[in-house]
């Protein structure tokens, strides 16, 4: 979460599950456990709603606004854009794939999510210089794999 009053509501959203639900905590395992899980979950959620709000709806849309988007592109060329998408997608697994959970985790925070190295640093409560070298090593492993995939024979 990057608002600090994003942050705010999400805390209480968790103060106040955790107050109502406490009586049904199972000590199954830890109490920071079933915190942090409830914690996780909420900023899922908050995270879904956010984008949730962001998409247009066809029902939302004029007569005139739903044609003109239905006309704008032939459906070859939104049928080559969506297969180009699509390998694009696979590519980018492949990579992923050849690096660990952690290098993973933290090229989606700085490089999808946006978040700085000094707030990577400050939420992973590591050093600074620590999160460039392993942000460092994990991309010199993407080109690596890339340029290995590339020079892979194509299977068909």
């Amino acid at each position: 979460m990057r608002q600090r009053n994003d942050v705010e509501d999400i805390a209480q959203q968790v103060f106040a599950k955790v107050y109502f639900s406490i009586r049904n905590f199972d000590f199954r395992s830890s109490l920071i456990t079933w915190i942090y899980k409830i914690t996780v979950n909420e900023c899922f959620d908050y995270l879904r709603k956010k984008k949730v709000r962001k998409l247009v709806y066809e029902s939302d849309m004029s007569e005139d606004e739903v044609r003109r988007v239905e006309n704008s592109e032939p459906a070859v060329e939104r049928t080559a854009r969506a297969d180009s998408t699509l390998a694009r997608r696979d590519y980018i697994m492949k990579l992923m794939d050849r690096v660990s959970d952690e290098e993973k985790h933290l090229l989606m925070l700085k490089e999808v999510e946006g978040y700085s190295v000094e707030e990577l640093a400050s939420m992973l409560k590591m050093n600074e210089n620590t999160i460039k070298v392993k942000l460092f090593r994990a991309r010199q492993k993407l080109v690596k794999a890339a340029q290995r995939l590339d020079r892979a024979p194509a299977k068909s």
